[in-house]
């Protein structure tokens, strides 16, 4: 019999998950995963977020933050480039984790996603809900509130226009990636074009005085947060940085791609750079129409600003492609999402059904249970309060990956394949990222901290009295020691 100890540590063979992924079609390009990248990333963050920063840490130096969180965000990213090209397998930081450390801490690594992508997709959607319900509205097209809010929020049951939304997603899905990829590319050309338009005629309405002081001199917040001088900007990148963990869902299709030595740091890296770019000109030209102290408690900043300069018409176009530009972020959470959660069905980690496929090869049972629980999360729970649990989750990731650079790079070229890609200056931007990744999770409130720690105790649970018993790795082992 095995030891708990070799149990845990038992290390996945890289040829088996080529095998289990064999089946799924490789049919993504490189401008399909830039776009599931960027219409992942650019998503619903980049129309709030420059504001609301601005308003509670940073004043105008919000665009700092932006390239903080970035910087980080861009080391990681190398790391995802390299591992990704190197193991193309469904499962991103799961299945590597699981090759390189072992079963256990692929789980953790695997469970800490799976909290991301549960609680984006019904945040996009709810999103995508309160948004489309505000452009309906002045149109005299209204819901009752019942229908409108979340079960126990200003007299809400259930928001039927989240539901519908992810039902609509999980159907486009359901036909087929390629098809997904069609739909991505198309909505994400439109997002960025208005993202554009905004920036344009934005800086026409530019006050150089708004951006004086830039650093704002530090205080305390009433609620203890921080404001201005360093501390305000590193309380705004723990914030943003949510808005940059959408590379993942490139690396979850990695068994999807096309030529993937090629396909995956391109899609990963590309996607990065052009979501920074947008991110810091939107930041930049909001904080310089109006002064930072006007985006408090404002949930719709860039509308706001543009229909405060006389721009209303230019503001409904823009407010409009947003909504169907959060299509794309819902996309791509789901399509990773679902790649995942068939992960943990192709090995035995959940009831295997979540790692069947259907007749043309697709992942939909494992796409199944995502929507449901999205669907619960999204139109019955209040979340807010959970908001800060996706970058918990996915900065745990992120320390795995950095980390795990240090166990793949004495394996290329034998057990794992050698990439095409290198990350740059190794060893020390995986330190470099891993550290990053660390200060940030720091950064986190309390409550998010939390949070984090009872939802991996929930995946403890799951991994010793189901995961662990089930595991084909671990039965695999056990007919080899028996």
């Amino acid at each position: 019999m095995s030891s708990l100890k070799e149990k845990i540590f038992l290390k996945e063979d890289p040829n088996v998950y080529e095998d289990k992924d064999a089946h799924l079609v490789r049919s993504l390009r490189v401008r399909d995963f830039l776009a599931l990248g960027v219409g992942t990333i650019v998503s619903t963050s980049i129309f709030t977020l420059p504001g609301v920063v601005a308003a509670e840490h940073a004043g105008p130096a919000v665009a700092l933050s932006f390239l903080l969180a970035a910087i980080v965000a861009g080391l990681v990213a190398f790391a995802y480039a390299e591992m990704s090209a190197a193991m193309p397998f469904a499962g991103s930081a799961y299945s590597w984790i699981n090759v390189v450390f072992g079963e256990f801490f692929g789980w953790i690594a695997g469970w800490a996603l799976l909290a991301e992508y549960f609680i984006a997709v019904a945040f996009v959607a709810s999103g995508l809900s309160a948004n489309l319900r505000g452009l309906l509205q002045p149109l005299g097209l209204s819901m009752p509130r019942s229908l409108a809010n979340a079960f126990g929020t200003d007299g809400g049951v259930v928001d039927l226009l989240a539901v519908v939304v992810m039902m609509l997603v999980a159907v486009l899905l359901a036909y087929g990636v390629s098809q997904a990829a069609r739909v991505e590319n198309i909505l994400v050309v439109l997002k960025v074009l208005a993202i554009i338009v905004f920036i344009i005629v934005g800086a026409t309405a530019i006050k150089g005085s708004n951006y004086v002081p830039f650093i704002p001199a530090y205080h305390e917040n009433a609620d203890g947060t921080a404001f201005g001088g360093w501390q305000g900007i590193y309380a705004g990148v723990s914030m943003i940085f949510l808005a940059y963990i959408g590379f993942d869902s490139i690396a979850a299709n990695a068994a999807e791609a096309k030529d993937p030595q090629k396909t995956m740091p391109r899609g990963i890296l590309g996607s990065l750079a052009i979501a920074v770019v947008l991110f810091v000109a939107v930041a930049l030209v909001l904080v310089g129409m109006f002064k930072y102290s006007a985006y408090a408690n404002n949930a719709e900043p860039v509308g706001w600003a543009l229909r405060q300069s006389g721009h209303g018409t230019v503001a409904a176009i823009v407010q409009g492609v947003a909504v169907l530009g959060m299509f794309t972020a819902l996309i791509g959470m789901m399509l990773a999402g679902s790649r995942l959660i068939y992960s943990f069905g192709r090995d035995g980690m959940l009831p295997k059904w979540l790692g069947k496929l259907d007749d043309k090869k697709r992942p939909n049972h494992a796409l199944v249970l995502l929507t449901v629980i999205g669907i619960i999360i999204g139109a019955f729970f209040p979340f807010a309060f959970l908001a800060q649990l996706i970058s918990a989750g996915t900065l745990i990731a992120f320390m795995f990956v950095s980390l795990g650079m240090y166990a793949l790079r004495p394996r290329e070229g034998k057990d794992i394949a050698e990439p095409e890609f290198k990350m740059p200056w190794y060893p020390v931007l995986p330190a470099l990222g891993f550290l990053g990744s660390l200060a940030i999770f720091l950064g986190l409130d309390i409550q998010a901290k939390m949070y984090a720690g009872i939802w991996f105790l929930i995946g403890l649970v799951i991994y010793f009295s189901y995961g662990i018993r089930h595991s084909y790795l671990q039965k695999g082992n056990k007919g080899k020691k028996d």
